[in-house]
């Protein structure tokens, strides 16, 4: 496997500058799933999903990010037409009324294609293009950037660090194979509670850890922000750690609305320990946390 370690840690989505030396990047979600484990950032109607991207775009989002089937614990898979017909006509309003990029969250290579050709100019793919074999080929004949997900399989099946950047380099040797640039990729080490992590670690993840108060799966997302200078795989990183369960659980917040203040804790340890760009609900409120964290990690070195 190629090492890809040594390249330099800059990337552009679409036109987005994102990596070392530059500001990080806030991405805008979108959910239009009535399932996504946060209602308070679902919309569904083509009016309501405009404003949200406007507002998103005015609070400082420099990427609108919209994802038409939920990924959580306790989410259900939909069929790839249902996919489409939530995504597409939202996609392509909103590439009406805004100027910034727009990604689409999706692991389907049938719904990323008629997303780009909607507008979108981003994939993001939380299986890191191992859940569709006609993703890459997608990415590579579309020449679109792409956020690519730690999985060996599945969208969060890997949890250590040494796992999650062996995930992330058989992702970007899959790119090599199939002629992506990988000036085009960000990389995402996978924070969140995913089905198929739950799974694999089976009744140790919720088993609290009595030193700590919280479970091992939520140890182990702490783990991924707390260590993420070790994941080097010579792309620039984005998180994705808005008001998630791991967040809820060190706080003992059930309900994702009462999570902001934590997620902008989590946040501004992601920026000092070297994130790139961060997925929020929450813009304007997360570029605030990013801008002190940035000066305070400029003045640390």
């Amino acid at each position: 496997m190629s090492d890809y370690g040594a390249q330099l840690v800059l990337a552009k989505l679409d036109k987005v500058l994102v990596g070392d030396g530059q500001p990080t990047v806030i991405i805008g979600a979108i959910n239009l799933s009535e399932s996504s484990f946060y209602s308070g950032s679902v919309v569904r109607r083509p009016k309501d999903i405009i404003k949200r991207a406007r507002e998103m775009v005015e609070e400082g989002a420099r990427i609108i990010d919209i994802g038409g089937m939920a990924t959580g614990p306790k989410s259900q898979p939909i069929s790839v037409q249902q996919e489409m017909r939530r995504l597409i006509p939202a996609i392509r309003a909103v590439a009406g009324e805004v100027e910034v990029p727009i990604s689409v969250d999706t692991q389907r290579a049938a719904v990323a294609e008629a997303a780009i050709a909607a507008g979108a100019s981003i994939v993001n793919d939380v299986s890191g293009l191992k859940a569709d074999e006609h993703m890459a080929e997608v990415i590579s004949r579309t020449g679109c950037s792409a956020i690519l997900m730690a999985a060996r399989k599945f969208p969060g099946d890997v949890y250590t660090i040494g796992e999650i950047k062996e995930a992330l380099l058989s992702s970007l040797e899959i790119c090599r194979r199939h002629g992506i640039f990988l000036k085009n990729i960000v990389v995402d080490p996978g924070f969140g509670q995913w089905p198929a992590r739950l799974k694999r670690l089976g009744p140790r993840a919720k088993k609290c850890l009595r030193d700590r108060g919280y479970s091992l799966a939520t140890y182990l997302d702490l783990r991924i922000l707390a260590k993420l200078r070790a994941i080097k795989t010579g792309r620039p990183i984005c998180l994705s750690i808005s008001r998630k369960s791991s967040i809820g659980e060190v706080l003992n917040l059930p309900d994702p609305r009462e999570r902001l203040y934590g997620s902008l804790a989590a946040a501004a340890v992601a920026v000092l320990n070297g994130a790139h760009a961060l997925r929020t609900h929450d813009p304007i409120e997360t570029l605030q946390v990013a801008r002190v964290a940035e000066a305070i990690r400029d003045v640390l070195r």
